[in-house]
Formats: C-alpha cells, sequence, structure tokens
C-alpha cells in the first residue's frame, strides 16, 4: 500500500451524504471493474453496457486504460511498479466516482491479482460497491483478433512486458461475473452483466 506523505490532512464530510446524492440519481455507485488480455473485449463490452445503462435512464462513465494513460497516468510505463501504481490511482479515482452515485466501468488489463485485491479494499474499507469482471478469452483467440496489432509487435520484440507474452496474467479467482468472450455474443455478455445489476438492486432508486 502507498503510504500516507502528507500530514496534517483530515477528510472534510460535507451536507449532502452518499444517500443523498444516490437518491438523487435513482441508482447507486458501483464500480464495474473489466479485466481480461489485450484483445479480450474489455472496451468492447464497456462501450456497449455504457450505450445500454444510458438507455436505462442510468448514469455511467467509462475508465479505460489506454485513455487514462493520456492524461492523468501519463507519467506511467508498464513495469510491473508502473502498473501498481497505475490500478492503484484508478481505484481511488473509482471510489469517488462510486460515491457520487455513478456506475464506473473499468476497462484494464490489471494483471496482477494483488492489485485488483488492492483496488477492491479501498472500496470495501469505504463501504462503496466493486464488480470484478473477468473478460475470459484464451490467448491464442487475443492475439487472433489483435485489433492493436499489439500482438504482432511484442512477439518480435518491439514491445517488452507484454501481458500474455513476457509479463503474466493472473485471471481471477472469484470474480462475480465471468463473460467467455471466446464463445458469448456482445449482446449476451451486456444482458449477463445487467441482470447481475437487477438482481443486485443496483439499478432501483436507493431509498
Amino acid at each position: 500500500m502507498t503510504e500516507q506523505k502528507a500530514t496534517n490532512v483530515t477528510w472534510h464530510n460535507g451536507e449532502v451524504t452518499r444517500a443523498d446524492r444516490f437518491n438523487r440519481l435513482g441508482q447507486k455507485g458501483v464500480t464495474i471493474w473489466f479485466t481480461g488480455l489485450s484483445g479480450s473485449g474489455k472496451s468492447t463490452v464497456a462501450v456497449a453496457l455504457e450505450k445500454a445503462l444510458h438507455s436505462l435512464g442510468k448514469l455511467s462513465y467509462r475508465l479505460d486504460g489506454d485513455n487514462i494513460r493520456l492524461g492523468i497516468n501519463r507519467n506511467l510505463g508498464f513495469s510491473s511498479e508502473d502498473r501498481t501504481e497505475n490500478i492503484r490511482r484508478i481505484g481511488e479515482i473509482s471510489k469517488l466516482y462510486c460515491d457520487t452515485g455513478i456506475i464506473t466501468l473499468n476497462s484494464f488489463i490489471s494483471p496482477y491479482r494483488e492489485d485488483r485485491a488492492q483496488v477492491r479494499r479501498i472500496h470495501e474499507e469505504g463501504g462503496y460497491n466493486f464488480i470484478e469482471v473477468h473478460v475470459n478469452c484464451s490467448l491464442e483467440c487475443a492475439e487472433s483478433r489483435d485489433p492493436k496489432g499489439l500482438y504482432k509487435k511484442a512477439r518480435a520484440g518491439e514491445i517488452k512486458n507484454f501481458t500474455g507474452i513476457d509479463d503474466p496474467y493472473e485471471a481471477p479467482e472469484s470474480p462475480e461475473i465471468v463473460l467467455n468472450t471466446d464463445t458469448m455474443s456482445l449482446e449476451e455478455e451486456v444482458e449477463a452483466i445487467l441482470s447481475y445489476l437487477q438482481e443486485q438492486r443496483y439499478l432501483i432508486l436507493y431509498r
């Protein structure tokens, strides 16, 4: 866990509560964390889910791996240390969105179990909701898709520390949802997540 360096700082509570915000939006804040190999379909399903939630009148926002590295995490590379810090920062940002009442859709390879467990702890310690979705896809299938040509570059030695090639991917052991994108259609994947959210009562008025 990253050490607290700033001293003499105290969390300042406001007069609008988390429940007030949830009631205003008519939904519960929750972080949905999509993890899987590059090319597994994380961003694709997150985009489709965002559209489906919008059509239901629900407020959501996507945090995508590449998008984040073009902004707040532009100073981080792909070493194990930088990957850990990348995920920690996103966990903290997601927690704030969750506190606001937004359904946050996070698409990150996030290859290490401990990093994902740290994000879960960040949420659970504050009483925030966290759902891990394993976007499960074989390396062979992901590599055959290779939408950005990254596997080809990694195989040629042009990219180092590439997950699945010269860096490991540690699959979730007990995710809330598993999407087998080798065999499921995009519609089936979105429906599986929406069904879970409805069953867990995330999409209803908070009261």
